[in-house]
Protein backbone atom coordinates (compact mmCIF):
# COMPACT_ATOMS: atom_id res chain seq x y z
CA UNK A 1 0.00 0.00 0.00
CA UNK A 2 3.05 2.25 1.07
CA UNK A 3 6.07 0.64 -0.24
CA UNK A 4 5.54 2.34 -4.01
CA UNK A 5 4.47 5.99 -4.77
CA UNK A 6 1.65 6.83 -6.45
CA UNK A 7 -0.26 10.07 -5.56
CA UNK A 8 -0.60 12.82 -2.92
CA UNK A 9 -3.14 15.27 -1.97
CA UNK A 10 -2.20 18.26 0.31
CA UNK A 11 -4.78 19.79 1.89
CA UNK A 12 -4.27 23.96 3.93
CA UNK A 13 -7.03 25.65 4.90
CA UNK A 14 -8.57 27.65 7.87
CA UNK A 15 -10.94 26.09 10.69
CA UNK A 16 -13.29 29.02 12.35
CA UNK A 17 -15.11 28.51 15.92
CA UNK A 18 -18.53 29.57 15.04
CA UNK A 19 -19.30 29.10 18.61
CA UNK A 20 -17.31 28.49 21.97
CA UNK A 21 -14.78 25.68 22.01
CA UNK A 22 -13.98 23.01 24.56
CA UNK A 23 -11.68 20.05 23.35
CA UNK A 24 -11.10 18.85 27.57
CA UNK A 25 -7.32 18.32 28.46
CA UNK A 26 -8.62 16.40 31.59
CA UNK A 27 -9.36 17.73 35.31
CA UNK A 28 -6.89 20.42 36.72
CA UNK A 29 -4.82 19.68 39.73
CA UNK A 30 -3.38 22.98 40.26
CA UNK A 31 -4.85 24.54 42.81
CA UNK A 32 -5.78 27.89 41.27
CA UNK A 33 -7.52 28.43 37.57
CA UNK A 34 -10.03 26.70 35.95
CA UNK A 35 -11.39 23.37 37.51
CA UNK A 36 -12.00 22.24 33.35
CA UNK A 37 -9.27 23.47 30.98
CA UNK A 38 -9.09 23.25 27.57
CA UNK A 39 -6.23 21.83 25.55
CA UNK A 40 -2.98 23.78 25.05
CA UNK A 41 -0.08 23.78 23.09
CA UNK A 42 3.47 24.17 25.29
CA UNK A 43 3.21 28.24 25.14
CA UNK A 44 -0.19 28.13 26.57
CA UNK A 45 -2.09 28.68 23.47
CA UNK A 46 -5.39 26.81 21.93
CA UNK A 47 -4.54 24.01 20.48
CA UNK A 48 -7.04 21.09 18.13
CA UNK A 49 -5.32 17.88 18.32
CA UNK A 50 -5.35 16.23 14.54
CA UNK A 51 -6.79 13.19 16.30
CA UNK A 52 -9.85 15.00 17.51
CA UNK A 53 -10.67 16.37 13.76
CA UNK A 54 -9.74 13.10 12.28
CA UNK A 55 -12.21 11.51 14.87
CA UNK A 56 -15.33 13.62 14.49
CA UNK A 57 -14.79 12.67 10.90
CA UNK A 58 -14.58 9.32 10.63
CA UNK A 59 -17.55 8.94 12.97
CA UNK A 60 -19.80 10.98 10.71
CA UNK A 61 -18.77 8.83 7.86
CA UNK A 62 -19.23 5.52 9.59
CA UNK A 63 -23.00 7.19 10.61
CA UNK A 64 -23.54 7.45 6.85
CA UNK A 65 -21.81 4.32 5.67
CA UNK A 66 -24.06 2.51 8.13
CA UNK A 67 -27.22 4.31 6.36
CA UNK A 68 -26.39 2.45 3.22
CA UNK A 69 -25.31 -0.48 3.89
CA UNK A 70 -26.76 -1.84 7.15
CA UNK A 71 -24.69 -2.47 10.73
CA UNK A 72 -22.35 -5.24 8.48
CA UNK A 73 -19.48 -5.04 10.11
CA UNK A 74 -17.38 -6.08 6.90
CA UNK A 75 -17.99 -2.89 5.33
CA UNK A 76 -18.71 -0.53 8.40
CA UNK A 77 -16.70 -1.79 11.60
CA UNK A 78 -17.08 -0.05 15.24
CA UNK A 79 -13.39 0.83 16.30
CA UNK A 80 -14.15 1.04 20.17
CA UNK A 81 -15.19 -2.95 20.08
CA UNK A 82 -13.06 -5.50 18.81
CA UNK A 83 -15.64 -7.71 18.67
CA UNK A 84 -17.29 -5.23 16.00
CA UNK A 85 -14.18 -4.49 13.81
CA UNK A 86 -14.03 -5.69 10.50
CA UNK A 87 -11.17 -8.36 11.42
CA UNK A 88 -11.09 -9.18 15.08
CA UNK A 89 -7.63 -10.88 16.20
CA UNK A 90 -8.99 -14.28 16.12
CA UNK A 91 -9.95 -13.93 12.26
CA UNK A 92 -6.32 -11.97 11.88
CA UNK A 93 -4.96 -15.06 13.17
CA UNK A 94 -6.93 -17.35 10.45
CA UNK A 95 -5.69 -15.04 7.54
CA UNK A 96 -2.07 -15.58 8.74
CA UNK A 97 -2.53 -19.12 8.89
CA UNK A 98 -4.16 -19.42 5.63
CA UNK A 99 -1.59 -16.98 3.46
CA UNK A 100 1.36 -18.56 1.87
CA UNK A 101 3.22 -15.47 1.86
CA UNK A 102 3.38 -11.30 3.27
CA UNK A 103 1.62 -10.11 -0.43
CA UNK A 104 -1.23 -12.94 -0.12
CA UNK A 105 -1.61 -11.76 3.31
CA UNK A 106 -1.80 -8.42 2.14
CA UNK A 107 -4.27 -8.86 -0.21
CA UNK A 108 -6.43 -10.79 1.94
CA UNK A 109 -6.40 -8.01 4.96
CA UNK A 110 -7.54 -5.35 2.25
CA UNK A 111 -10.38 -7.38 1.02
CA UNK A 112 -11.54 -7.74 4.33
CA UNK A 113 -11.11 -4.52 5.39
CA UNK A 114 -14.19 -2.18 6.49
CA UNK A 115 -14.60 0.53 4.18
CA UNK A 116 -13.50 4.02 6.58
CA UNK A 117 -10.68 1.70 7.95
CA UNK A 118 -9.38 2.08 4.35
CA UNK A 119 -8.26 5.82 4.40
CA UNK A 120 -8.41 6.80 7.91
CA UNK A 121 -6.78 3.02 9.41
CA UNK A 122 -6.75 0.17 11.93
CA UNK A 123 -4.87 -1.75 14.15
CA UNK A 124 -3.98 -3.60 10.77
CA UNK A 125 -3.75 -1.24 8.79
CA UNK A 126 -2.26 2.36 8.49
CA UNK A 127 -4.01 5.27 8.04
CA UNK A 128 -3.70 6.97 4.10
CA UNK A 129 -5.14 10.53 5.96
CA UNK A 130 -2.58 12.73 8.31
CA UNK A 131 -4.28 15.43 9.86
CA UNK A 132 -1.67 18.03 12.24
CA UNK A 133 -2.97 19.63 15.36
CA UNK A 134 -4.06 22.82 14.36
CA UNK A 135 -2.63 25.67 15.47
CA UNK A 136 -4.30 28.86 16.69
CA UNK A 137 -3.52 32.04 14.10
CA UNK A 138 -2.59 34.50 16.42
CA UNK A 139 -4.44 37.61 15.02
CA UNK A 140 -7.56 35.72 15.93
CA UNK A 141 -6.68 34.96 19.34
CA UNK A 142 -6.10 37.62 22.26
CA UNK A 143 -4.49 35.83 25.22
CA UNK A 144 -7.75 35.20 26.88
CA UNK A 145 -9.90 31.98 27.45
CA UNK A 146 -13.42 32.50 28.80
CA UNK A 147 -14.91 30.79 31.83
CA UNK A 148 -17.82 29.28 32.08
CA UNK A 149 -19.63 27.83 34.82
CA UNK A 150 -21.60 24.38 35.42
CA UNK A 151 -23.64 22.88 37.82
CA UNK A 152 -25.76 20.06 38.38
CA UNK A 153 -28.94 20.07 39.39
CA UNK A 154 -30.29 18.39 42.59
CA UNK A 155 -34.08 16.84 41.46
CA UNK A 156 -35.59 16.76 44.28
CA UNK A 157 -35.09 20.72 44.78
CA UNK A 158 -34.96 21.65 41.60
CA UNK A 159 -31.70 23.94 42.88
CA UNK A 160 -28.17 23.40 42.34
CA UNK A 161 -26.67 20.46 44.05
CA UNK A 162 -24.53 20.85 46.67
CA UNK A 163 -20.68 20.71 45.85
CA UNK A 164 -21.25 20.37 42.58
CA UNK A 165 -20.95 23.90 40.82
CA UNK A 166 -17.54 23.64 38.61
CA UNK A 167 -16.30 26.18 35.64
CA UNK A 168 -14.66 25.06 32.97
CA UNK A 169 -12.45 26.92 29.91
CA UNK A 170 -13.66 27.42 26.21
CA UNK A 171 -11.56 29.05 23.57
CA UNK A 172 -13.63 31.80 22.17
CA UNK A 173 -15.92 32.37 19.14
CA UNK A 174 -14.52 33.52 16.14
CA UNK A 175 -10.77 31.86 16.87
CA UNK A 176 -9.06 30.35 13.64
CA UNK A 177 -6.65 27.48 13.57
CA UNK A 178 -4.01 26.51 10.79
CA UNK A 179 -5.37 23.30 9.09
CA UNK A 180 -3.03 20.99 7.09
CA UNK A 181 -3.98 17.11 5.60
CA UNK A 182 -2.16 15.03 3.93
CA UNK A 183 -3.30 11.79 2.13
CA UNK A 184 -1.36 9.54 0.24
CA UNK A 185 -2.04 6.68 -2.12
CA UNK A 186 -5.48 6.59 -1.78
CA UNK A 187 -7.50 5.27 -4.57
CA UNK A 188 -10.83 7.59 -6.49
CA UNK A 189 -13.22 6.20 -3.98
CA UNK A 190 -11.54 6.89 -0.93
CA UNK A 191 -11.08 10.59 -1.78
CA UNK A 192 -14.54 10.57 -2.83
CA UNK A 193 -15.30 9.12 1.04
CA UNK A 194 -12.69 12.01 2.31
CA UNK A 195 -14.30 15.11 -0.19
CA UNK A 196 -18.07 14.32 1.88
CA UNK A 197 -16.08 14.23 5.33
CA UNK A 198 -14.46 17.46 4.74
CA UNK A 199 -18.02 19.11 3.40
CA UNK A 200 -19.16 18.23 6.08
CA UNK A 201 -17.08 20.47 8.18
CA UNK A 202 -16.94 23.40 5.01
CA UNK A 203 -21.16 23.57 6.15
CA UNK A 204 -21.12 23.44 9.94
CA UNK A 205 -22.50 20.20 9.94
CA UNK A 206 -19.96 18.02 12.07
CA UNK A 207 -19.46 19.52 15.97
CA UNK A 208 -15.79 19.06 18.00
CA UNK A 209 -15.24 19.03 21.31
CA UNK A 210 -17.50 19.11 24.35
CA UNK A 211 -20.65 20.71 25.66
CA UNK A 212 -21.81 20.19 22.35
CA UNK A 213 -25.30 19.76 23.03
CA UNK A 214 -25.30 23.33 25.30
CA UNK A 215 -24.37 24.88 21.39
CA UNK A 216 -20.43 24.47 22.14
CA UNK A 217 -18.14 23.08 19.24
CA UNK A 218 -19.65 24.48 15.71
CA UNK A 219 -16.44 25.00 13.35
CA UNK A 220 -16.31 26.08 9.91
CA UNK A 221 -13.97 24.42 7.59
CA UNK A 222 -12.37 27.06 4.61
CA UNK A 223 -10.49 25.32 2.30
CA UNK A 224 -7.89 27.43 0.86
CA UNK A 225 -5.59 25.24 -1.57
CA UNK A 226 -5.81 21.05 -2.44
CA UNK A 227 -3.19 20.06 -4.37
CA UNK A 228 -3.35 16.98 -6.04
CA UNK A 229 -0.38 15.09 -7.71
CA UNK A 230 -0.60 11.57 -10.13
CA UNK A 231 2.72 9.67 -10.91
CA UNK A 232 0.94 6.11 -10.94
CA UNK A 233 3.10 4.26 -13.91
CA UNK A 234 4.63 7.18 -14.96
CA UNK A 235 8.35 7.50 -13.70
CA UNK A 236 9.21 10.56 -15.67
CA UNK A 237 6.52 12.69 -14.12
CA UNK A 238 7.99 11.32 -10.42
CA UNK A 239 11.35 12.15 -11.47
CA UNK A 240 10.49 15.83 -12.62
CA UNK A 241 8.17 16.38 -9.27
CA UNK A 242 11.53 15.30 -7.41
CA UNK A 243 13.72 17.86 -9.34
CA UNK A 244 10.60 20.57 -8.79
CA UNK A 245 10.84 19.34 -4.88
CA UNK A 246 14.37 20.28 -4.44
CA UNK A 247 14.63 23.33 -6.38
CA UNK A 248 11.82 25.16 -4.88
CA UNK A 249 11.21 27.13 -1.95
CA UNK A 250 9.11 25.69 0.93
CA UNK A 251 5.35 26.72 0.55
CA UNK A 252 5.93 27.67 -3.62
CA UNK A 253 3.68 26.07 -5.73
CA UNK A 254 5.11 22.88 -7.36
CA UNK A 255 4.12 22.94 -11.12
CA UNK A 256 3.56 19.13 -11.14
CA UNK A 257 0.94 19.60 -8.54
CA UNK A 258 -3.15 20.18 -10.21
CA UNK A 259 -5.90 22.14 -8.34
CA UNK A 260 -8.07 19.01 -6.82
CA UNK A 261 -11.18 20.88 -7.33
CA UNK A 262 -11.46 19.69 -10.49
CA UNK A 263 -11.53 15.81 -9.59
CA UNK A 264 -14.08 16.41 -6.59
CA UNK A 265 -17.10 15.07 -8.82
CA UNK A 266 -15.15 12.27 -10.25
CA UNK A 267 -13.80 10.90 -6.57
CA UNK A 268 -17.80 11.26 -5.40
CA UNK A 269 -19.05 9.50 -8.29
CA UNK A 270 -16.26 6.61 -7.94
CA UNK A 271 -17.63 6.25 -4.36
CA UNK A 272 -20.97 6.48 -5.26
CA UNK A 273 -20.22 3.57 -7.41
CA UNK A 274 -18.16 2.17 -5.19
CA UNK A 275 -21.04 1.67 -2.69
CA UNK A 276 -23.16 -0.07 -5.40
CA UNK A 277 -21.11 -2.65 -5.92
CA UNK A 278 -20.76 -3.30 -1.90
CA UNK A 279 -24.21 -2.94 -1.35
CA UNK A 280 -25.12 -5.82 -4.44
CA UNK A 281 -22.45 -7.74 -3.51
CA UNK A 282 -23.46 -7.81 0.15
CA UNK A 283 -27.60 -8.50 -1.28
CA UNK A 284 -26.12 -11.55 -3.30
CA UNK A 285 -24.21 -13.32 -0.66
CA UNK A 286 -27.46 -12.84 1.70
CA UNK A 287 -29.51 -14.53 -0.80
CA UNK A 288 -27.33 -17.25 -2.77
CA UNK A 289 -27.50 -19.95 0.30
CA UNK A 290 -31.71 -19.85 0.05
CA UNK A 291 -31.74 -19.73 -3.71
Amino acid sequence: MFDTFKNRLEITGVLTTITALRISAGRSTEPIGSDLPVMKDALGKPLIPGSSFKGAMRSRLESFLRGIVGNDRKLVANPAVEAEWSITSKEMNKLKDSCDNDESLTREILNHTDLVSHLFGSPWIASKFQVRDLTVLPETWFGQYQERDGVAIDRDTETAADGKLYDFQVVPAGTQFEFKAVVENATEWELGLLMIGLHQFETEQIPLGGGRSRGLGVVKLNINKMRWLDVNNNPEKLLTYLQELVTSNPGEDIPSYENAQQFKQGWSQALINHLRNNINQSYTAEVTPNS
